[in-house]
């Protein structure tokens, strides 16, 4: 590392390699490290829309390409990932992926690339695992948490392998924000349509991460000590469906037409027939078995750690839900309920 790095580094500037940073916690994630002083690359399939003359256009599981891109840089974070549920060959979630980790070791091990910080995943715990620690014992039930438990072994092993290396692996709960169309989005999109019928009692509790949180917090674990640091990211206290939806209703002003509730077999069976159409139509649908799973399942993760190492959400979840609304549905009146709303300087709740 020459003169001029080892100065940045002790002034906790940085350059870093962030692949896969076009996309929606990416695209946040880059305006954080702009505004810290950092400089970057972005590593994506995609220019970035806010930083393309910072934007490097590959394929995560080419190291040539990984190699060439981080020529001269001090740290990489990683968010590059297949995730959705209807991936298609399966294998993609390996070679993406896992196939992904391999690259992204061999392009640090030939800069001399010693700080990595890779964005992990709550399903490696599988599904109705209540208050999930860092130590459980994983079981995923799909192949998306199949393959980041097998990236963060690739991870693990590359920082075992040099004392001098740091790991910080962050293991996210379901994100959401401004700009996001996943699950929470989804959710909203149907209680603001009037006709969202509960699938399942809604006892079920989730765990959920807002975006201008979790970015603060991944570029704050560029400073990771070295070794390998693991820990759960989640906004507290956890909402049960039931809660959530009551919270989308009140602030969109939405209320329900009647009190239908659909039993989870059924659902999980209207799922299987969506399935079924989307084989036969090649379409992708809203409903699949696997997300009615999702849905009524208790999703929750243990933030002991978290919470110990000093870490304060920027913004409280009721607050980021508030922001989030008004910015995706501002025709339901939500964006008159952030008036006044300031972010949180209290410690994220367990």
């Amino acid at each position: 590392m020459n003169k001029k790095s080892v100065a940045k580094r002790e002034n906790n500037i940085m350059k870093i390699l962030v692949v896969g940073g076009s996309g929606f916690i990416g695209t946040r994630l880059l305006e954080t490290l702009h505004e810290q002083g950092h400089t970057f690359t972005n590593f994506d399939r995609q220019v970035s829309a806010l930083f393309p003359e910072q934007s490097v256009t590959g394929d995560v599981r080419s190291a040539d390409e990984l190699t060439t891109a981080s020529v001269g840089h001090d740290a990489i974070i990683n968010l590059a990932a297949e995730h959705r549920d209807d991936v298609s060959p399966l294998s993609l979630y390996t070679e993406v992926n896992v196939g992904g980790a391999h690259a992204l070791i061999a392009a640090a091990e030939a800069n001399d690339i010693r700080r990595i910080v890779f964005t992990s995943t709550v399903a490696i715990y599988g599904l109705d695992k209540n208050d999930a620690a860092e130590d459980s014992v994983p079981e995923p039930f799909n192949e998306y948490g199949r393959s980041k438990l097998a990236a963060e072994g690739v991870f693990s092993a590359w920082a075992n392998a040099d004392a001098s290396r740091s790991l910080a692996i962050v293991r996210p709960s379901v994100v959401f924000g401004e700009g996001n169309r996943g699950n929470v989005y989804n959710l909203a999109k149907q209680v603001s349509s009037g006709r969202f019928i509960m699938v399942g009692k809604g006892d079920n509790k989730k765990s959920m991460s807002y975006v201008g949180n979790i970015v603060g917090y991944i570029a704050s674990r560029l400073d990771a000590p070295t070794g390998i640091e693991i820990r759960n990211f989640a906004d507290k206290p956890d909402l049960s469906t039931k809660e959530l939806i009551s919270i989308l209703r009140d602030e969109m002003n939405v209320h329900a037409a009647s009190g239908l509730r659909l039993p989870l077999p059924l659902g999980i069976a209207a799922g299987y027939v969506f399935d079924a159409a989307a084989k036969i139509t090649r379409r992708t649908f809203p409903i699949s078995a696997v997300r009615i799973r999702k849905f009524a399942a208790d999703t929750t993760v243990n933030t002991d750690r978290l919470r110990s190492s000093g870490y304060t959400a920027t913004y409280s979840l009721q607050d980021a839900l508030k922001r989030t609304l008004a910015s995706e549905f501002p025709h339901t009146g939500a964006a008159a309920s952030t008036t006044g709303s300031t972010p949180s300087n209290d410690r994220n709740p367990s």
